[in-house]
């Protein structure tokens, strides 16, 4: 799934209005692969789904 990320950039993990490609939907949190390449889990509240 490709997702928009609407939260405020935050440092070098996460870019305001960036795509990102998502991995898993873990229990109301995503499982992005943020700027550094690598994936973490993010509030899925921050993204609006763009591509399922």
């Amino acid at each position: 799934m490709k997702v928009r990320y609407l939260g405020n950039t935050e440092g070098i993990s996460l870019t305001k209005n960036k795509i990102y490609e998502t991995l898993d939907y873990e229990e109301g949190f995503l499982r992005v692969i943020d700027d550094t390449g690598e994936d973490y889990l993010y509030d899925s509240e921050k993204f609006q789904v763009i591509e399922e």
